[in-house]
């Protein structure tokens, strides 16, 4: 009966993240710097608000777009942090994680043959989202451009066809950030056209040096913005995620969202809720220790010889290994079998990412220590 399945699922595979992460889960004694989770336990009294919605018995549908409080405290959490105004009553939505607002987001906006420009390398679960909503991905090489997507290398990828343009800033897998200026740019190119921006912010509270800034500062009304608590409070399995968009859109998306999981998970709601309150600043101390893993790792990967740049978000880096003459696939399989240590290979990220390895320092100074060592022993043995 597979041949009755639809041709659109056949044709997309599982995350090159996770093929790998699974194909070396058997090798013993490896350190897997792979996933991009982060190795923090979800903070004490956002637990404890989950145990409590419990047992008050809070397990029962909620609004659609969430509960209102928790509306109210996401539109406050971003005006606060971001600068951004939004309206709890019709323009915030409380999604299972940032991936289901992501979701809808595209199969709300895009028709068949719509046309999706992506900065690559990228996070590969944009693009079989993009195509199961029939939408065209297009690609644009960041790789010369320091990672970014300017206003002068978006414009000439610009087409009749184009319906939206994603903005992974902080990026995963490159942890690269945009200035307000570059931002500024991006807006007045795009201001007026028929193109919306998915500007995806799960890591916007990982920033380093400076604060976050959101496009939808500069292009309000053609701009749905993601976020989520995954990344910042440590949430990964609670599945909370934020969706603002202008109620004209708004209104579109929650119909989408409703038909698909009706609300996200109660209880998770009532521990988000503690965390945009109570837990407004809990990223800070992450960060810190981010920090302090970003400095160590990058100065160790320089010193080895690699060709990296700094990122200033997220927790990622992506070297490159154009050196060593191997694809990013055999130079991942040879450092597992030879030095245990596991990276993901960059052609995961689309095929811009080949030549290039993603190392995730969201693991503990230990490891990374470790890590570092073996790599450099490796190194040693070409």
């Amino acid at each position: 009966m597979e041949h009755l399945v639809n041709s659109k699922v056949k044709e997309i595979e599982l995350s090159g993240i996770r093929k790998f992460f699974n194909m070396v889960a058997d090798y013993e004694n490896v350190i897997s710097l792979t996933i991009g989770q982060p190795d923090f336990t979800t903070p004490n009294h956002v637990k404890n608000a989950g145990v409590t919605a419990i047992q008050h018995d809070f397990t029962t549908y909620t609004h659609n777009a969430g509960f209102f409080e928790l509306r109210e405290a996401a539109c406050q959490f971003v005006s606060k942090k971001y600068g951004l105004t939004y309206s709890p009553e019709n323009e915030v939505i409380v999604t299972v994680g940032a991936s289901q607002a992501i979701d809808c987001t595209f199969r709300t906006l895009l028709e068949e043959g719509s046309e999706v420009i992506l900065p690559s390398p990228v996070y590969p679960g944009y693009e079989p989202l993009i195509k199961l909503a029939g939408g065209v991905p297009v690609y644009v090489d960041t790789t010369e451009n320091d990672f970014k997507l300017t206003a002068e290398l978006l414009a000439s990828y610009i087409t009749e066809k184009t319906r939206c343009i994603v903005l992974p800033y902080p990026s995963n897998p490159t942890g690269a950030t945009l200035s307000n200026e570059e931002l500024e740019e991006i807006a007045n190119l795009l201001r007026g056209k028929d193109i919306f921006v998915l500007s995806d912010e799960i890591y916007s509270e990982l920033v380093y040096n400076g604060t976050h800034n959101s496009i939808a500062s500069y292009l309000r009304e053609q701009t749905i913005v993601i976020n989520g608590l995954s990344k910042s409070h440590s949430m990964t399995g609670w599945r909370i995620g934020l969706l603002f968009a202008p109620h004209s859109v708004a209104k579109h998306l929650l119909k989408v969202h409703q038909y698909n999981v009706s609300c996200a998970t109660s209880i998770s709601q009532k521990a988000a809720y503690e965390a945009l309150t109570i837990g407004m600043n809990d990223a800070e101390e992450m960060k810190t220790a981010y920090k302090e893993r970003l400095d160590y790792v990058y100065d160790r990967l320089v010193k080895m010889g690699f060709d990296v740049i700094k990122p200033n978000g997220a927790f990622y880096l992506f070297p490159s290994i154009k050196k060593f003459e191997q694809t990013s696939f055999e130079f991942a399989l040879s450092l597992v079998e030879k030095a245990g240590v596991a990276l993901v290979p960059g052609s995961a990220f689309s095929t811009y990412g080949e030549g290039y390895v993603r190392l995730s320092y969201a693991y503990s100074m230990e490891q990374l220590i470790e890590a570092m060592d073996r790599i450099e022993d490796y190194l040693k043995s070409l």
